[in-house]
């Protein structure tokens, strides 16, 4: 099953729940997957590959950690806390997500791979790291221990 039917079907288990959160959280993202479709068709293209689904979940669930840290600056608990709820959705579709020993190991592989060593190669080891990871772990959480594993 695809993503856009996998939205679809939860849009109507949602409804029929009358889980109020979890169906605007899903509205949501079949909202940034039209959306992007439509950019796309501009530019030639007719579906969404897998990888701009992900891409657009990873924005989604970036989105929502932001929020939840400045509402609990700001705070509002509350929102925070709904905030919150919602990431935990978005997280559903995203792939499993590796823990802190294997994203160590593999920031170590590509470092090593790449023969990086100083602060300088900050960039070239995050766009691979990146690319290898998209989806599988917070940016944040790769651009800290690259940058620890740099100094």
């Amino acid at each position: 099953m695809s993503l856009k039917e996998q939205i679809n079907e939860d849009i109507k288990l949602a409804m029929k729940a009358k889980d109020k959160i979890r169906l605007e959280t899903v509205r949501s993202i079949k909202k940034f997957l039209l959306e992007k479709e439509i950019e796309l068709r501009g530019k030639g293209k007719d579906n969404l590959t897998p990888e701009d689904e992900i891409e657009i979940l990873v924005q989604q669930a970036k989105q929502r950690r932001d929020s939840i840290e400045q509402y609990i600056q700001g705070g509002r608990q509350d929102l925070a806390d709904k905030e919150k709820t919602e990431l935990d959705i978005i997280e559903t579709y995203l792939p499993a997500q590796i823990s802190d020993s294997e994203l160590e190991e593999i920031i170590t592989n590509i470092i090593t791979k790449l023969g990086a060593n100083t602060t300088k190669d900050l960039g070239k080891v995050m766009g691979v790291a990146m690319k290898e990871l998209k989806g599988k772990t917070d940016g944040k959480k790769i651009q800290e221990l690259v940058k620890s594993k740099l100094n």
